[in-house]
């Protein structure tokens, strides 16, 4: 088994990142875990100051779930634990002030599962939000393991093209006009009875998708934020099947470096966004 993974901010040399990374081992599993922290739609930051509140959540979301996993639960169970402390923790390091409801942090999350013998490998995919999973089998085919699409894009989308329209093509103006907008929006993320993101005080169970994957010898698995997979889906630079195959030849440094460059000289890259450029994870797993 070999892991690479990668995990870079939207701006190099900036303390800030939403992303984030964790490997775990332990009891004959190895858990692979992506966050995409949604950035944040506030006016500032109430407990991190530096690094900012939402890499604070999916740090301290990680370190939680770590403490879960050497009991033995499942993954529902586990996340629902992690999160019923990272909310304990926020609600005493904020106590006494008035947060507002688009403040509270949210994120994406992707958790791949996997238990290996000498023969076989078993997979379980649980996916909060928009992270995408991409599977290279043994046979060299490739798989979306979580073809899910995000109802919110195309609302954005159309509001980025009546903005256009206006003449407002500055990420930075364009997305000052659409604030009101998306703390909206992060309010009832926080506020949703059936959370199909990963947030602070869930009303109801989360609304994980859940896919069981077998694995064989020479397999790869490749997990990544929407933020790397914009390489296809919103620069059009690859395919599904040609992202995976550079990953796997090249390297994950030489993708992002890639898309950097690619950021840095095209004019357009926030035509179709609200940044013109996003923090970028990813992890490849393959069996060798």
């Amino acid at each position: 088994m070999k892991i690479e993974h990668i995990c870079a901010g939207a701006r190099p040399g900036s303390p800030r990142n939403d992303d984030h990374i964790a490997v775990f081992n332990s009891n004959g599993l190895t858990d692979i875990v992506v966050i995409d922290g949604g950035t944040s739609v506030a006016e500032r930051d109430y407990i991190d100051e530096i690094q900012g509140d939402v890499a604070w959540f999916v740090h301290a979301f990680t370190t939680a779930l770590e403490n879960t996993l050497m009991f033995g639960r499942d993954q529902h169970d586990s996340v629902a634990i992690a999160i019923a402390s990272v909310h304990a923790l926020f609600t005493q390091m904020t106590a006494g002030r008035s947060i507002p409801l688009h403040a509270w942090p949210i994120a994406a999350m992707t958790w791949l599962r996997i238990a290996q013998t000498i023969d076989a490998s078993q997979a379980t995919l649980y996916s909060l939000g928009d992270c995408k999973t991409l599977l290279r089998t043994a046979a060299g085919d490739c798989v979306d393991l979580d073809p899910f699409v995000n109802p919110q894009e195309a609302v954005l989308q159309d509001v980025i093209a009546t903005l256009t329209t206006e003449g407002i093509e500055n990420p930075v103006q364009r997305r000052e006009r659409m604030l009101p907008m998306l703390r909206a929006r992060r309010e009832f993320q926080n506020t949703a009875p059936a959370p199909s993101v990963l947030c602070l005080a869930p009303n109801g169970p989360f609304q994980a998708r859940i896919r069981n994957i077998d694995l064989a010898p020479g397999a790869s698995v490749l997990v990544m934020t929407d933020g790397f997979y914009r390489l296809v889906d919103t620069y059009g630079l690859y395919t599904d099947e040609g992202l995976m195959a550079a990953c796997i030849e090249r390297g994950l440094s030489a993708q992002l470096d890639e898309l950097r460059n690619h950021e840095s000289t095209s004019l357009s890259t926030g035509a179709r966004s609200v940044k013109a450029a996003d923090d970028a994870s990813a992890v490849l797993w393959t069996w060798v």
